[in-house]
């Protein structure tokens, strides 16, 4: 009988404690994410006032690369060093990564690189949570929840997604395999920390599907190959950013000429091509593609910009543009298609970025809270579709494969081959 009444008061202790780490987390993430992105405003608009300080996007990049090179430390591997220590790495993430992080992508934005803003809350979220767990002296295992919860916190604060956020910092460390044992404070911390966020009057933007179409086998092959689409343009995105860094790594040992010589590509990129249109945050192209007003070169224009900017080692998070570059191509594909443009646009909208993330189940769950129930099944599919053609590697080189992708799969196509070859 006293055995019986151990586990119910272990457990309320258990969460009690949780509780108390993820609120903790959850309001100085939510603190931060709102100073983040209310800043992130102000310096959009500046931008916006005064185009000739793309002229300053080579030295605000050289000045960063000098800062991280000089001062970072490890943190110069940002998002990958929070994910290898959520998988079980004992380095430490330096307090010092949140304001190289956060400046360097406002400066980022302030002079025009086309950068999200995800990462940065990732990283300050995975630093806050590392901090908290110092003073509560967690063990091994509770250090990797309890920097799972700041990626989550992280993520739900600056997109205003609670359970997506929850999701994604579950399923993010590896594909194929989801940390369920972080679950409880992770949804805490996601929780807390964009009601924290909210309450300094932060808002997000929602958009509108419009009128969701019936089931049809006609519609069900144009969702398929809609998927596929955006699979492959997850794939493209992540691999051009390898290609990219390789390439500036060969040919630029220092990193604060390749920052300087990266920001000068794209400041000839933007006058050969004579606009603007896809610098920052680009958030008009979100607008354009649920109103059917997109060009059909839009994914391809993001595309160009962010890789050419993150590939140059730009502060700045990858997800923002993959949500710009599903919309616009899904816009684009909806008129090939004959399908709905705001409905396709908003299945490319986490299309995309679940082939890029190989986190199917979050993007599904952000693709609800942003769009509502009615789309569900549209959404699973889509996300599953794009998720399974994007290959087993992502935008997070940290991402560990626990299950590759078509593993089914491989069995026949190697017997298969066995019998090519008798």
């Amino acid at each position: 009988m006293k055995s019986e009444l151990k586990m119910p008061i272990k457990m309320s202790i258990h969460m009690v404690k949780w509780l108390i780490i993820s609120a903790l987390i959850g309001s100085i993430m939510g603190a931060l994410s709102a100073f983040f992105l209310k800043s992130l405003e102000i310096v959009t608009t500046i931008r916006l006032e005064h185009s000739w300080l793309l002229f300053l996007l080579p030295v605000s990049g050289a000045i960063f690369a000098f800062l991280y090179q000089r001062y970072g430390g490890n943190a110069i591997r940002g998002n990958n060093l929070v994910i290898d220590q959520a998988n079980g790495e004992q380095e430490n993430i330096p307090l010092r990564l949140i304001p190289l992080t956060l400046f360097g992508t406002l400066t980022t934005h302030l002079f025009g690189g086309s950068v999200g803003r995800e990462g940065t809350a990732v990283q300050m979220g995975g630093t806050v949570a590392n901090a908290v767990g110092r003073v509560f002296h967690l063990e091994k295992l509770e250090r990797e929840i309890v920097i799972i919860s700041g990626i989550s916190a992280g993520f739900s604060s600056v997109f205003g997604t609670p359970l997506a956020g929850t999701l994604f910092g579950l399923e993010v460390l590896m594909i194929g395999r989801i940390r369920s044992e972080a679950i409880f404070p992770s949804f805490f911390a996601a929780f807390f920390a964009n009601l924290v966020t909210e309450s300094f009057g932060v808002t997000h933007t929602h958009y509108d599907m419009g009128q969701i179409p019936a089931w049809t086998v006609a519609l069900f092959v144009k969702v398929f190959a809609a998927g596929i689409c955006f699979g492959f343009a997850g794939w493209l995105f992540s691999r051009s950013i390898v290609w990219i860094k390789k390439f500036y790594a060969a040919h630029l040992q220092n990193v604060v000429l390749r920052n300087f010589i990266g920001g000068i590509v794209v400041v000839i990129a933007v006058f050969i091509l004579q606009t603007q249109r896809y610098l920052g945050l680009s958030l008009p192209l979100l607008k354009d593609a649920f109103n059917g007003d997109s060009y059909w070169f839009d994914s391809i224009g993001k595309l160009f910009f962010t890789v050419l900017s993150l590939g140059a080692g730009y502060q700045g998070g990858e997800v923002t543009p993959l949500f710009e570059i599903g919309a616009t191509l899904g816009s684009s594909l909806a008129v090939v298609f004959h399908l709905s443009v705001p409905f396709l646009a908003g299945l490319g909208f986490i299309g995309v970025f679940s082939g890029a993330t190989n986190t199917p189940i979050a993007c599904f769950i952000m693709g609800i809270e942003l769009f509502g129930s009615e789309a569900a099944v549209f959404f699973f599919m889509i996300c599953l579709v794009s998720y399974m053609c994007s290959g087993n590697t992502g935008i997070y080189a940290a991402q560990r494969v626990g299950t590759e992708k078509g593993v089914l799969f491989l069995p026949l196509w190697t017997r298969w081959k066995e019998h090519q070859q008798k």
